[in-house]
């Protein structure tokens, strides 16, 4: 088995995209509608073929509330790894992200913390050389 596919929930798909693509680097994969609903994915340019990140509107209530709990909680809804936490963290910064959490070394791993505008705290690792 394949992990090809994961989704985050957004309040707001353009914004999203603009967010996943423009600030964070992401490559927009698919992007087609059937009425009112969007199949919108993003992968990492890097990997093209690799596994996609579904940016689904979460116009569903129970999509809305887990998504708001989990963000009251100060948990990520979705996590990149690097192996330059600092460096993509000022890329990332410049490009006008707001980061909840600079990079900061924790057990096994660097990491940093951003608020992706649409509802979500996005989380980049950097993990640690043994």
């Amino acid at each position: 088995m394949k992990l090809k596919l994961t989704s985050v929930y957004v309040d707001n798909q353009e914004k999203a995209l603009r967010v996943y693509t423009e600030v964070l680097g992401l490559a927009k994969k698919a992007d087609f509608s059937n009425g009112p609903y969007r199949w919108l994915t993003v992968a990492s340019p890097d990997e093209p073929d690799g596994t996609e990140l579904q940016l689904a509107l979460n116009d569903n209530p129970a999509a809305k509330a887990y998504q708001q709990a989990i963000f009251q909680q100060g948990q990520p809804a979705v996590m990149f790894f690097t192996d330059d936490v600092k460096g993509d963290y000022e890329r990332i910064k410049a490009r006008g992200a707001e980061f909840t959490m600079p990079p900061t070394e924790v057990t096994g791993s660097t990491i940093a913390q951003l608020n992706d505008t649409c509802g979500n705290l996005v989380q980049i690792t950097q993990l640690a050389r043994w």
